[in-house]
């Protein structure tokens, strides 16, 4: 099942530099890991702001509501979430 997620990132204005950086570090390991696994097939960073959007490649819903729920920054996300399906006159024969 492929879904776009728009994730929007709101970071606290008092939070400590250290754990946010040692925090971002752990979003990045993990974020390479499941594009590795193919499970996070793309992402996109959008110009000017802490946001990106991303697609995902899994088994249900329920498995993508864990790999985001284990997002260590997920805490400071507003996500939005959109299911998709193979467009009909897509000439990607990837994109299923």
């Amino acid at each position: 099942m492929l879904f776009k997620v728009e994730m929007d990132v709101n970071v606290p204005q008092d939070i400590d530099p250290t754990v946010f950086e040692r925090t971002k570090a752990k979003e990045k390991k993990y974020a390479e890991d499941l594009q590795a696994s193919g499970k996070w097939r793309h992402l996109w960073r959008i110009v000017g702001q802490y946001k990106n959007i991303s697609v995902f490649d899994v088994e249900s819903s329920e498995e993508l509501h864990n790999i985001l729920m284990g997002l260590p920054l997920y805490p400071y996300m507003d996500v939005r979430i959109e299911a998709l399906c193979r467009h009909p006159s897509s000439v990607r024969a990837d994109d299923s």
